[in-house]
């Protein structure tokens, strides 16, 4: 078995029998579309039209996109929302497609304000819809506001028992064709009822009072810009109001950032395919390219990288799918799973575009695609600055749970079981983020430290807390989102190596009755020397970020020595680095569609 999917080999028997043939058919719908054509209608920006006649005709993205109590009002019994097989979806979708993936993206992040919402007819007319298959969006950007949730002019005014909506929004995907649109404004001032308030509600598309504007992008996605001018909105289109419009928008985002990370991986396995069977069948100077020792190490570390993406993020979705009010740990996991998991992927795709070369503009090639979606990924659903700002407000409970600090919280199994994740949709006010307890991580790497750049990382983890409680941030650094990004940086590093090691400690020493999905491919392939061979790509991780660090203008003397004090070599040895090596050459001609 490998570590990546391959579609000539992919075995989702892991799930039921209808999860398993939707996945299935859905890679034969690529693979019959084939790679020519899938190009020339990137190339040509063409309306996936055919694409949504399979979706509607295959209850694709009902299947995957109705949690059990909204399936149960529209006859769906066996509807769940279960993330491991969703998962399954974007990693698909993002290996052929990040076009044909965002109308799923989209749809999920349309469908969040609805299933959080307690308006029961909303929620039954939008199953039906889904049933009937129709795509979602999420009607939140603004062309001056962006994604800023406190600032919006899309303003509802009285009207009767009603309001008229009128206002302006932009990067809305699937806005010329959604069944609905979940939209979020305001009332206006002076409304009797909910002065001020935000508010989301159902917009039709079809409607005469809604004005599609134009696609902001070329792309077969749809990026619309529209416009509501005096739009009807009755009680029953309404959602959510006041504090709970607010809460229902970061919910949803929350959801959507899994399958960022998950489309990142299933691009940068495609691509991974592509450049390997090319550099390792190219000879320059008399040799094959493959042999060159700079290019040796640049696909040893994208494959590392990559192996390390699909590990953190399968991890993030256990505690993901575990979630209750009482355990919100993947709050922190959930940005960095966005934050860390889609830059890694633009890393990957760099290595690799280094490897290829010229050959990654060629428009015969997935490569010179992905090389251009790759970029989109950490900047969709909170840029990753966004992203990393908010994660260390988790770090003070994180860094103090080995001394004394320590939450009693469960041991969180590997989540393949079919369980709807509802909780997903009844998270609640997005408070208290910083009391949000941890349980000591440091037995995770104590497992692992007879690995030598385990056991290197773990000194700069050492070093990287006494930094932290002998240099904290100035008042002023912690409104200095600049320094703040290196710190946050820093701290994810030491978050993404635990959940890696965890997930690995679950795979190699056995999680009773449980195995990974298919697509994170049966981790029992892995051993300790990938691990080991990951952890050498993390020392020198954050030897870079020490010395972004070092040079922030802000940083004070103390804080520049300590961030010298980051700094550790890591470990090569020549022997595991040719295995491994051999094990990366090993894709050489595996897939070519």
């Amino acid at each position: 078995m490998s570590l990546l999917f391959n579609p000539r080999t992919y075995d989702p028997s892991f799930t039921d029998e209808q999860t398993s043939a939707k996945l299935r058919a859905l890679v034969g719908f690529f693979e019959d579309k084939g790679k020519a054509q899938l190009l020339a209608d990137y190339d040509d920006a063409s309306w996936y039209d055919d694409f949504l006649t399979f979706v509607r005709d295959n209850e694709l993205f009902a299947h995957f996109g109705t949690p059990a109590d909204a399936g149960a009002a529209v006859g769906r019994a066996d509807a769940t929302w279960d993330t491991a097989t969703i998962n399954e979806l974007n990693e698909i979708l993002g290996f052929y497609s990040l076009a044909h993936w965002y109308a799923w993206q989209v749809t999920v992040l349309g469908l969040g304000p609805v299933w959080t919402s307690a308006n029961e007819g909303a929620r039954t007319l939008v199953a039906e819809l889904l049933r009937d298959g129709h795509i979602f969006g999420f009607g939140l950007s603004e062309q001056h506001h962006g994604a800023d949730i406190y600032s919006t002019d899309m303003i509802l005014n009285r009207s009767g028992d009603g309001w008229t909506a009128s206002g302006p929004k932009y990067y809305i995907g699937n806005g010329n064709v959604a069944g609905r649109l979940s939209v979020f404004g305001r009332f206006a001032d002076d409304d009797p009822e909910y002065p001020g308030e935000y508010v989301f509600f159902l917009v039709d598309t079809q409607h005469t009072n809604y004005e599609l504007i134009k696609n902001v992008v070329h792309s077969q996605m749809y990026v619309a810009a529209f416009e509501l001018d005096d739009y009807p909105v009755s009680r029953e289109d309404i959602l959510h109001t006041g504090q709970a419009a607010f809460d229902a928008a970061l919910a949803t985002v929350n959801v959507g950032k899994v399958n960022l990370g998950w489309a990142s991986i299933g691009i940068c396995e495609h691509s991974f395919y592509e450049a390997i069977t090319h550099a390792n069948n190219r000879v320059l100077y008399g040799n094959r390219v493959t042999d060159f020792p700079h290019v040796r190490r640049m696909l040893a570390d994208a494959y590392a990288r990559l192996i390390g993406m699909k590990i953190f993020a399968a991890r993030s979705a256990d505690y993901f799918r575990s979630a209750d009010a009482d355990d919100r740990r993947f709050l922190l996991f959930n940005p960095i799973t966005k934050a860390k998991v889609t830059s890694e992927g633009e890393t990957v795709i760099n290595l690799l575009w280094d490897v290829v070369a010229a050959r990654g503009f060629e428009k015969d090639t997935y490569f010179h695609r992905a090389a251009s979606e790759i970029r989109a990924l950490p900047k969709l659903e909170g840029t990753v600055h966004v992203n990393i700002a908010l994660v260390l407000k988790f770090m003070p409970a994180y860094l103090g749970a080995p001394h004394g600090m320590a939450a009693e919280v469960p041991e969180i199994p590997v989540r393949q079981d079919s369980a709807d994740d509802e909780y997903l949709f009844r998270q609640g006010p997005a408070r208290g983020l910083s009391k949000i307890g941890f349980s000591d991580w440091r037995p995770t790497f104590e497992r692992y430290r007879h690995l030598p750049n385990v056991a290197v990382f773990m000194e700069q983890l050492d070093a990287f807390t006494e930094f932290v409680m002998t240099a904290p941030p100035s008042k002023d650094q912690q409104k200095d989102l600049d320094y703040l990004q290196v710190l946050g940086q820093l701290f994810a590093q030491i978050v993404y190596g635990q959940l890696i090691l965890e997930s690995a400690g679950l795979a190699l020493e056995g999680a009773p009755g449980d195995a990974r999905p298919s697509s994170v491919s049966d981790l029992s392939t892995l051993t300790e020397a990938h691990l080991d061979r990951m952890f050498n790509v993390f020392v020198r991780d954050f030897n870079d970020q020490a010395t972004a660090l070092y040079g922030q203008a802000s940083a004070t003397p103390e804080q520049r020595s300590g961030a010298l004090g980051l700094l550790r070599e890591p470990v090569t040895d020549h022997e595991a680095e040719s295995s491994f090596l051999k094990e990366v050459l090993s894709y050489d001609g595996v897939f070519e569609g």
